[in-house]
């Protein structure tokens, strides 16, 4: 009895042995597949937030660069009160901006957006006390950001660091000085969570750091790096992203799968295709969920005719409308948007959201043109033709009354393919117009060597006309450039009526901006339409503008 007993043990546990290596074998092959694919998902993760962070940089930089050009170009160079409203005008359009300075050639600041007119009014013998009014600036390094710019490293009294771009204003000594914090330049590009936990650094091209944060990892080996460089500045991103505890619980399971493979391979194949979608606080996803719920709505802005005072059509903005109501102003998402390759879908769910929100009302009125933004970028895809005719095709809107606006948040890498894509589209009836004529990337070289339909001139320039020669010229300059080679122009940002009769003296024919409307909802844009052109009124001749629209 006991040799049968020992005999039949042995058998069993030899079985057993063998059992528990068959059956654990596909699962530990499965899961060095599963830690492979988890490897490479961390490291494309980390790459994707470190491009995120050029791209906001980037960003946030261009504006601040953007503000001192039109500085620059508006003649501040001193302290002088007149200088007083542009400055803090440029403080107020542009978020980054702490603080606006003229800066001598010794390096000491002159005065701020603050208090240039006391600072202008008080003599030298109080300049000191004005000085103590600003913050306590203290230049850790400095060196040139490209040809024009200075970038500084800003200590502060508190310890804080900020970053200072300096440009040379005219051809004086003094340069106007951009104060921004650093912590603007560093998202977290992983939220802290219990699985994942990210570090960020950000430096110059020289290699003094603008700033850092997160938790560095205690063992360079723990963590997915990723280090990007921005063409633009030459600012270097360093990110790492440790392993959490996700990882480990994956070993883990290998050991409980020998003993139930069948239901450890099911829980680690579902889990593993919910891995990309369940990462929190992650941008590009929360923008694409509000994509895919129809959150992402049209405004229209009117534009119209200031020589009748008919409407003409309207541009299509786009706004955020959170579930709980809350608008949020495209600033804050188009620019990820294009880093993230959603802009083509976000741009065709609006042209699609406008056929059947306004559909109806635009095509019953041939004469109204429909206008929206295009990002550069999609000028060089030979399929954006197809899907811009299939968009429109069997809806109310015809392809003649739709403009597509060349925005510039990124330049034109080739302008052979998107003169051809400009051109087809163009044949299909619709009409191309570019944005922000005199500023960005453009110039007059997009007007000349695109075939554009329309110029829009920038605000900047309206802002200015009448009071400073310079931009009234330039305005002049564009009208007759644009009558020459038969081009519409419409004037962007007109915000009262002395501006309009400027506009109308000038030879400008269209207008948009808050003087007539603001970027209307979709409701109230069809009850403007329905205002401003009763269907059957197009021959009844210039009506003068509508008294609600001019309260508008």
């Amino acid at each position: 009895m006991g040799l049968s007993v020992r005999a039949f043990t042995r058998q069993h546990i030899v079985a057993i042995a063998v059992g528990v290596l068959v059956a654990g074998t596909p699962l530990i092959a499965f899961n060095f597949w599963l830690s492979g694919v988890i490897e490479r998902q961390g490291q494309a993760e980390t790459d994707s937030a470190a491009r995120r962070m050029i791209s906001l940089s980037e960003s946030r930089v261009g504006e601040v660069v953007r503000a001192l050009d039109q500085l620059a170009a508006a003649g501040v160079a001193g302290c002088e009160p007149a200088n007083a409203g542009a400055m803090q005008r440029a403080v107020f359009v542009t978020p980054p901006i702490k603080e606006l300075a003229i800066v001598g050639s010794d390096g000491r600041t002159l005065c701020s957006h603050l208090n240039i007119a006391q600072t202008a009014t008080a003599d030298i013998g109080n300049a000191d006390a004005a000085d103590r009014n600003l913050v306590d600036h203290r230049v850790l390094s400095s060196e040139p950001l490209d040809s024009r710019y200075m970038l500084d490293i800003v200590g502060l009294a508190d310890g804080g660091q900020m970053v200072r771009l300096r440009l040379r204003a005219g051809d004086g000594p003094n340069e106007i000085a951009a104060l921004m914090h650093a912590s603007l330049l560093l998202p977290q590009a992983t939220a802290k969570t219990d699985r994942l936990y990210s570090y960020v650094q950000i430096t110059t091209r020289q290699g003094a750091s603008i700033g850092e944060s997160g938790e560095q990892a205690k063992d360079a080996g723990e963590g997915f790096t990723a280090m990007r460089t921005s063409e633009k500045f030459g600012f270097v991103v360093n990110v790492v992203t440790q392993r959490g505890r996700t990882l480990a619980g994956n070993v883990d399971l290998k050991w409980v799968g020998l003993f139930v493979t069948g239901i450890v391979v099911v829980i680690l194949v579902a889990f593993g295709m919910m891995v990309p979608k369940n990462l929190p606080n992650n941008p590009v996803a929360e923008l694409e969920r509000a994509l895919k719920a129809g959150e992402l709505v049209p405004y229209y802005q009117p534009i119209v005719d200031i020589q009748s005072g008919k409407l003409r059509g309207a541009e299509v903005l786009v706004r955020w409308r959170k579930a709980d109501g809350t608008l949020v102003l495209p600033g804050s998402f188009i620019p990820l948007a294009e880093s993230s390759g959603l802009i083509r879908a976000m741009t065709f769910d609006l042209m699609r959201r406008v056929c059947v929100e306004a559909g109806a009302a635009i095509g019953q009125r041939p004469a109204l043109k429909i206008s929206f933004n295009f990002a550069g970028a999609l000028f060089s895809d030979e399929t954006i033709i197809k899907d811009v005719s299939r968009t429109f095709a069997g809806t109310p809107i015809k392809m003649s009354q739709v403009v597509l606006e060349v925005t510039e948040r990124d330049p034109i890498e080739n302008f052979t393919l998107t003169r051809q894509v400009i051109a087809a589209l163009q044949g299909l009836g619709v009409r191309i117009a570019i944005d922000d004529v005199g500023t960005g990337h453009s110039g007059l070289s997009y007007v000349l060597k695109l075939g554009v339909d329309i110029i829009k001139i920038d605000k900047m320039f309206v802002d200015a006309i009448g009071t400073d020669r310079n931009s009234t010229t330039i305005v002049e300059t564009l009208v007759d450039l644009a009558h020459n080679m038969r081009m519409d122009v419409v004037a962007e940002g007109v915000e009262n009526f002395e501006q309009v009769m400027h506009l109308r003296n000038l030879g400008v024919r269209s207008a948009q901006g808050y003087v007539f409307a603001p970027p209307l909802p979709g409701s109230s844009f069809l009850k403007l339409v329905e205002a401003m052109d009763t269907l059957g009124a197009e021959n009844a001749g210039g009506a003068a503008l509508p008294r609600k629209v001019a309260a508008a």
